[in-house]
């Protein structure tokens, strides 16, 4: 027991409701603290004693020792470490609830194991299924548990536990919330389930080892709720996401979007990599940026535009033109860069350095109507040299203040691009290796193109060292 709690004494009819335990160690200074504790860890058990207003139910009787807490201070009365609390409803016999019945006929049915047992079967290959609230798996959790809400249990333990004979530990705090979740699993046919007896709060005070798991606070809960919904995003995957470091070259047309939706995605730092300032005519496409920060640097620009849409995401702007002394530094500690620049000699240097560091690069292009969008250095697919060993002349690849491009065109492809990002990010869904999406507005129309990595690419194919950086400017312009 532990020195700061108190002991509440339930009588026979209530026990089920608190893992057939006859007393209880709760944490709490007053009567209502207590009652609180028990609505976080039995809340069976508390709404039979408390009404939906929070106030004692007229047939229950709560004690101090030898005094009715009615007569004390009510819920305010104030306990002190060792203090018993002893819970007196009416009883008048007859039948147990339906609650009762279906508890008492898993437990036939649902062998349970000791905490002691279940950490030993654990290390044999035994999965720990803690299906605690996420609340409640803030404050602590068996060391190395698979960690499932009750609420979300049928939705994804398959993904999480594709093998229907691997024995299943299920916990709760107590026993009762796991059995339920126990029955559940043995209809979906895992075949060999257990329970824990006395569940977490048996398993703390066994001293057997836990963890206080990182998970997402509440206003992060709230937030990404929509990502938490889908099994393939869940909180594991939006912590890995926050935990991400993108660098996006080029903070204009494709940029924007990208970097809007991948601080919205909650992608924990962003490096905005961009030497050019606002322009006016920056705006018809550019939407990280605003008319009153014309002049600005775009990199300051784009981090005001992520602050206000997520202040949880971390920008590091740099504004620098890229070159080959300073893009390792840039690209240091990247997940992954994308592609949105403006120009062919930054394209190579970028393409280069991500093949030498092993970065994923996922690649964007718009031009006028039309775009494409590809990833390139992931599961032994092309690089952007396989695909263009050399830049085409300059009369054939026009820039967008000469051409022209339709504003909401580069929308389109950087929002491909963010989602390209995202599922290399999760390690999730098929990237676009190997593939090039082309995106014709005018005619409303997708084509996927099919890319194979060249075995004589002189900077990716297989076995060969890195070539080292070369003049790029120097080299775009060679094929004028």
């Amino acid at each position: 027991m532990s020195e700061t709690s108190v002991t509440v004494r339930l009588p026979a009819p209530l026990r089920p409701f608190a893992g057939d335990q006859p007393e209880l160690h709760v944490p709490g200074a007053s009567v209502g603290e207590v009652l609180e504790a028990l609505a976080r860890d039995y809340p069976l058990l508390h709404a039979r004693l408390v009404d939906p207003d929070g106030e004692l139910r007229a047939f229950v009787n709560l004690f101090r020792g030898e005094q009715d807490v009615r007569e004390l201070a009510g819920q305010r009365t104030p306990l002190r470490p060792g203090d018993v609390l002893t819970v007196l409803p009416a009883v008048a016999g007859g039948a147990p609830s339906a609650l009762e019945r279906l508890s008492a006929r898993i437990r036939r049915e649902v062998p349970e194991v000791t905490p002691a047992e279940a950490q030993k079967l654990a290390a044999q290959g035994a999965v720990l299924l803690d299906v605690r609230e996420a609340g409640e798996v803030a404050e602590g959790s068996p060391t190395g548990a698979l960690r499932i809400d009750r609420n979300w249990l049928e939705l994804r333990i398959e993904e999480a536990v594709p093998e229907p004979e691997r024995p299943i530990l299920t916990l709760c705090a107590v026993g009762q919330r796991s059995l339920l979740a126990a029955d559940d699993l043995r209809r979906l046919g895992y075949r060999d389930v257990r329970n824990i007896a006395g569940g977490f709060n048996r398993w703390k005070d066994e001293g057997l080892p836990f963890e206080v798991p990182r998970v997402l606070d509440d206003a992060s809960r709230a937030r990404y709720a929509r990502h938490l919904r889908m099994p393939e995003v869940g909180e594991a995957g939006q912590l890995r996401l926050g935990e991400s470091r993108v660098v996006l070259v080029g903070a204009g047309g494709l940029g924007s979007p990208a970097a809007l939706y991948l601080a919205a995605a909650g992608v924990g730092t962003l490096v905005l990599v961009d030497h050019d300032v606002v322009d006016r005519s920056n705006l018809q496409r550019q939407i990280l940026h605003t008319d009153d920060r014309v002049g600005q640097p775009k990199t300051e620009s784009g981090r005001q535009a992520v602050a206000a849409l997520n202040p949880q995401v971390r920008v590091e702007a740099v504004q620098a033109r890229l070159n080959s002394e300073n893009i390792e530094a840039v690209l240091a500690g990247a997940d992954l860069v994308i592609d949105g620049s403006d120009n062919f000699p930054t394209r190579y240097l970028v393409n280069d350095a991500c093949v030498k560091l092993g970065l994923p690069l996922v690649y964007g292009a718009v031009y006028r109507f039309e775009g494409q969008v590809t990833v390139f250095n992931v599961d032994d697919g092309p690089c952007y040299r396989c695909l263009y060993p050399e830049p085409p002349p300059a009369e054939l690849a026009p820039s967008c203040a000469q051409a022209g491009v339709l504003g909401v065109l580069p929308g389109v492809i950087g929002l491909l691009q963010a989602t390209e990002a995202v599922k290399l990010l999760l390690g999730v869904g098929e990237p676009l290796s190997g593939r090039l999406v082309h995106y014709d507005a005018l005619r409303g129309q997708f084509q996927q193109l099919r890319m194979k990595a060249n075995p004589d690419c002189p900077v990716c194919a297989p076995g060969r060292p890195f070539p080292g950086y070369v003049d790029y400017e120097a080299f775009c312009s060679s094929s004028a």
